[in-house]
């Protein structure tokens, strides 16, 4: 009895266990028969999106100058002396005809002196001559003395008279060289470091010189643009135009002044193909200083109503330039378009998509044509001129 039993246990353990293993054997080829769920496809990816817009563009070229004075005068010597006197201290800003260093004047104080004696001397002379042509025109009038006498006595009045002149041009000569003694500056501007020192000899042949002026109000830039750009330079001066140019400092963001263009050179550099230009700067608080270098931005014109969209959005690759054109599938589509001006923020396009279009701006390193995209902050998504970043 005890034995059937424990056979009939046995039995159904036996039928337990296969039932298991049926039944896992089931499963595991239910699981890989394709009758359970398949898997899903690529998560939709974040974007952030901002529409094309309609507005205006500034067409600027973006170039490197050096700030070039107006005058740079080095004040040389005109005559031999010494120094006996400098009127300005090193770096000072003078004033056109302000005293600068004084030469010894006495050696042609002296010169003038003989010089106007001879003047007088000669006078004289001349005033004899003239009064015996007088008198002997009279007498010769009267047959009294010959026409020969008459004769070398107009050339002898003649002479004298040529010798006052050169009398006359003699002081005329030696106050100029007084005035040399006097030296004053040309221009109004900044004294450099001084370069004679009082009880210094010097010359007419020096090419060291006296002092270097600079003037620094105002001032100009000079600076070269491609010579492809410059077709648009010179047709907004045909027109008349004003063009504006900006000077910043070497950090490309410290605006230091704002001028405009002068004057374009007559030809174009062969080794660069570049031409130079120069802008002229009022430069009253002195921030542009002599030989510096500025980056200037030279407002060529601005386009309007053209067609914006952030430049982060345009994208480089084998099409050429396109962007990623949001479909109302939410997808996007490869667009490929035209570009035009940027200013770093915003760039144009002149083909390939209209105000009103959406493009993504962020996120576009994991996109391909036709992927299928979550706009972030899609709430906000129709506003001009803002991005929309994915969370975190």
């Amino acid at each position: 009895m005890v034995e059937a039993v424990k056979r009939q246990r046995h039995g159904r353990g036996r039928w337990i266990a296969a039932g298991v293993v049926v039944l896992l054997v089931a499963f595991i080829w239910w699981r890989h028969s394709g009758h359970q769920n398949k898997p899903a496809g690529p998560a939709p990816q974040a974007v952030a999106v901002a529409k094309a817009v309609s507005g205006p563009m500034k067409v600027t070229l973006d170039e490197l100058g050096t700030v070039t004075p107006v005058a740079t005068v080095t004040i040389l010597p005109q005559i031999s002396g010494y120094i006996t006197q400098i009127g300005y201290a090193e770096g000072q800003m003078v004033q056109k005809g302000q005293f600068l260093v004084q030469i010894d004047p006495r050696p042609y104080e002296i010169q003038l002196e003989q010089y106007q004696a001879a003047l007088a001397k000669d006078e004289a002379s001349l005033a004899q001559a003239r009064s015996d042509l007088t008198r002997y025109e009279k007498l010769a009038a009267q047959d009294s003395i010959s026409a020969q006498q008459v004769s070398d006595q107009t050339f002898l009045a003649a002479q004298d008279a040529a010798a006052v002149k050169a009398d006359q041009a003699n002081i005329d000569s030696a106050k100029l060289d007084i005035a040399y003694c006097h030296i004053t500056s040309p221009v109004t501007g900044r004294v450099g470091l001084r370069l004679v020192d009082v009880g210094n000899y010097v010359t007419s042949g020096s090419s060291t010189g006296l002092a270097v002026v600079t003037t620094i109000s105002p001032t100009t830039v000079i600076f070269s643009v491609a010579q492809q750009d410059l077709t648009q330079v010179l047709e907004q001066l045909g027109k008349g135009a004003t063009l504006t140019a900006s000077a910043y400092a070497s950090d490309d963001v410290t605006k230091l002044e704002t001028g405009t263009l002068h004057a374009v050179d007559n030809q174009v550099n062969t080794s660069t193909g570049m031409v130079k230009l120069r802008a002229d700067f009022a430069n009253t608080d002195g921030k542009l200083f002599p030989n510096q270098f500025v980056n200037v931005h030279l407002l060529v014109k601005t386009l309007k109503n053209a067609t914006l969209v952030p430049s982060p959005a345009v994208q480089e690759g084998a099409p050429g330039s396109y962007v990623y054109l949001v479909q109302p599938n939410h997808t996007v589509k490869v667009q490929v378009v035209t570009t035009g001006p940027t200013d770093g923020v915003n760039t144009v396009i002149t083909k390939g998509l209209k105000p009103g279009d959406e493009v993504v701006v962020d996120g576009v390193d994991r996109l391909t044509d036709g992927s299928k995209i979550t706009i972030a902050g899609a709430g906000n998504s129709g506003k001009t001129g803002k991005t929309h970043r994915p969370k975190p």
